[in-house]
C-alpha cells in the first residue's frame, strides 16, 4: 500500500505545476551567499525576515534563496563545521522533480541554511531489480517502469562515515503492475517499499556511495494481496519499510527503527561495520523483520502513526520514541514515549506501555495559531539532534500553512522547515519551544521581564483543528490571571517560571507573528496531566 504522503501530494502538488513563480515581491532573506552558496555567518544578531509564505520564490531557479523552504521530514547531522539537513522529495510546485532525490542544505548556526542539491542523482538499479526478482518468485510479471517515491531519510555519523538510510516506495499495484489510480485498481494493494543505505566520508562533497537494500516491506499474508475496495484499509504489509531512524546505545549496539501506519514500528539491530542488518533480513522469515516496538491500535493494519525518531538522553537515561500522528496535510502532530531499554517497552506520560497499542502522550507539537498569523498545520515527522556548542537538543520538522492562506488555494502545500529548541522538564520529558530558533543572544532574564501580557496555547488533541491562544497576564505583584491563575515566581538561575504548581521553561526567541518581527519571551511546559502549554509574551 502506498504511504499516505502520496495520497495528498500526488493530487495537490500536481496542480501546483500550473502556478508561475517569481520573486519580485519577496522579502529579503537576511542571508549573505558566497559564490559557492555557503552562507556567511555574521556575528551581529539580526532577526530573520524571510517570508513564511515562500510561494513567490519556490521555483527551482530560486533555490539559492530557499533557506528552509521546501523542507519535509528532515534529518540533521553535524560534521564539525556544518549542520547538514536532508529530507523527502516533496516540494511546492514539484520544484524538486527532475533534479535528483534527498535534497540537502547546510548551516553553521541553525538559522541560515544554504541549499546543496540532491544527494542521489538517480534511483539505484537494485531497487527495480530486487522488486522484480521478488515478483518473479511468486509468479508476477515484472514492472518495467516502476513509479518511485523518495521519502524520509535519516542521517547519522558512525565512526568516520556518514550513513543515510532512505526510503523508496513503489506506487504500482501488486496484481497488474500498473501505476496506482482509480482506473487501474485491480483489487490488489500497491507494491512494497524499500529502505536502502548510502555512505560518504565528506558530506560537504555531497557524493554518496550506495550500499544497497537494508530492509523492505514484509507481509505475513503470503500471496493473499487482495484488497476488496479502495475503502479497505487492512493493509497487506505488516511492516512498511518507510521512515527509518537510528540510535546507538551506550553499550555500543546499533539499531534502526522503521515503520509507517500498517502494524506499527519495528527495530532491527545493525552491524556497525557494514550498516546492514546484524542478522540477515529475509522476507520469508518473520524472526528477521525486527522487534515490535509500537502500534497505535492493536490488531489494526492502518493505524495512523509513523515517522519514528529515536534518541537517547545521557542526562535522563531514557530512549525517546517520537511519532507523527494522523494525516500530514492538517492534523499531523508529534507525540513522544520513552523507555529504559532500546527495544522497549515504551511508555507514555501515564507510565502505561504503548508497545502493543495505545495513544502516546505527551503531544509536543500540534496544529496551532497565535494571534495575527495564519498559524501552522501538518506539523510533525521530526528529527532530534544536539547543538554542538551548547549540548542543547533541537527539534526539526516541516510545518504547513493552512489552506487558502493569503488567498492561495494551494497554500497547504507550502512546507517550511522549523528548527526549535527543546527544554526538559524535571520529570525528564522534552518540551518544544513555541517559536522557531533564531540564535537570539542568551542574555539574563529577570523576574521583572516576565510581567505583562501573554498568549497561551494548550496543545490539546483535536483532529484537524488548530489550537488557538488565550490571554494570560502576569502582574508585577506576582499574580497570574486569565488562562492560568495563581501566584507566579521565576527561577532566574534555570529560567523556570512557576504558576501555581505548573513549571514552564522560558527562552528568549522572536515573536514571529508580530507585524514587524521582534524579540520576546516564550515558554513551554507540561501541566499536571502531561498536556503541553505554550506561551508568548506580547507586551
Amino acid at each position: 500500500m502506498r504511504h499516505k504522503y502520496f495520497l495528498f501530494l500526488s493530487v495537490t502538488l500536481a496542480a501546483l505545476l500550473l502556478i508561475g513563480c517569481n520573486n519580485d515581491d519577496l522579502e529579503p532573506t537576511g542571508i549573505t551567499v558566497k559564490e559557492d552558496e555557503d552562507e556567511v555567518t555574521d556575528t551581529t544578531y539580526t532577526i530573520p525576515t524571510y517570508a513564511d509564505d515562500y510561494a513567490a520564490m519556490a521555483s527551482w531557479n530560486d533555490r539559492s534563496d530557499w533557506n528552509l523552504a521546501n523542507v519535509h521530514d528532515p534529518s540533521v547531522v553535524f560534521d564539525g563545521d556544518y549542520y547538514y539537513m536532508y529530507g523527502t522529495n516533496a516540494s511546492y510546485g514539484n520544484a524538486h522533480d527532475g533534479h535528483g532525490h534527498f535534497h540537502g542544505r547546510r548551516s553553521r548556526d541553525l538559522v541560515n541554511w544554504s541549499y546543496m542539491g540532491a544527494s542521489m542523482s538517480v534511483t539505484p538499479t537494485w531497487v527495480k531489480d530486487t522488486l522484480n526478482s521478488m515478483r518473479d518468485a511468486v509468479g508476477l510479471a515484472p514492472i518495467n517502469n516502476p513509479a518511485f517515491g523518495h521519502w524520509a531519510p535519516v542521517v547519522r555519523k558512525v565512526g568516520n562515515v556518514y550513513r543515510m538510510y532512505y526510503s523508496i516506495i513503489i506506487d504500482n499495484l501488486i496484481g497488474n503492475g500498473l501505476p496506482w489510480s482509480e482506473e487501474n485498481f485491480d483489487n490488489t494493494w500497491t507494491e512494497r517499499a524499500f529502505i536502502g543505505m548510502m555512505e560518504t566520508t565528506d558530506p560537504s562533497s555531497n557524493n554518496w556511495e550506495d550500499k544497497g537494500m537494508v530492509v523492505c516491506s514484509v507481509s505475513d499474508r503470503g500471496t493473499d494481496w487482495s484488497r476488496s475496495s479502495t475503502n479497505d484499509w487492512s493493509g497487506y504489509f505488516k511492516y512498511n519499510a518507510i521512515d527509518p531512524s537510528y540510535v546507538v546505545t551506550p553499550e555500543g549496539e546499533h539499531w534502526m527503527f522503521y515503520g509507517s501506519w500498517h502494524s506499527g514500528i519495528a527495530a532491527v539491530q545493525i552491524d556497525s561495520d557494514t550498516g546492514l542488518p546484524l542478522h540477515e533480513f529475509d522476507i520469508n522469515d518473520e524472526s528477521t523483520w525486527g522487534t515490535h516496538i509500537y502500534t497505535r491500535t492493536n490488531g489494526s493494519r492502518w493505524q495512523g502513526s509513523e515517522g519514528p525518531e529515536v534518541m537517547y538522553s545521557e542526562e535522563t537515561g531514557y530512549y525517546y520514541l517520537f511519532l507523527a500522528y494522523d494525516g500530514l496535510d492538517v492534523p499531523y502532530n508529534t507525540r513522544v514515549a520513552r523507555s529504559e531499554n532500546v527495544t522497549g517497552p515504551y511508555k507514555g506520560y501515564d507510565g502505561a506501555s504503548v508497545t502493543n497499542g495505545g495513544d502516546v502522550y505527551p503531544i509536543v507539537t500540534h496544529p496551532y495559531k497565535f494571534n495575527n498569523h495564519s498559524g501552522w498545520v501538518g506539523f510533525a515527522h521530526n528529527a532530534m539532534f544536539q547543538y554542538e556548542e551548547t549540548g542543547d537538543w533541537f527539534y526539526a520538522s516541516q510545518a504547513r500553512l493552512p489552506a487558502n492562506t493569503g488567498g492561495n488555494a494551494y497554500s497547504n502545500a507550502i512546507m517550511m522547515g522549523h528548527v526549535r529548541k527543546v527544554r526538559w522538564t524535571e520529570g525528564g520529558w522534552p518540551v518544544v519551544m513555541p517559536e522557531r530558533y533564531t540564535g537570539v543572544p542568551e542574555t539574563e532574564i529577570s523576574e521583572a521581564d516576565l510581567a505583562g501580557n501573554w498568549e497561551l496555547i494548550t496543545l490539546r488533541y483535536e483532529y484537524r483543528t488548530q489550537q488557538t491562544s488565550v490571554a494570560l497576564t502576569l502582574s508585577a505583584n506576582g499574580e497570574a490571571t486569565g488562562a492560568l491563575t495563581g501566584a507566579w515566581s521565576f527561577d532566574e538561575a534555570d529560567n523556570v517560571l512557576t504558576i501555581g504548581n505548573t513549571k514552564l521553561y522560558v527562552e528568549r526567541e522572536v515573536d514571529w507573528e508580530a507585524s514587524s518581527r521582534e524579540l520576546t519571551l516564550v515558554f513551554a511546559g507540561l501541566n499536571s496531566s502531561g498536556v503541553s502549554l505554550w506561551g508568548k509574551k506580547t507586551q
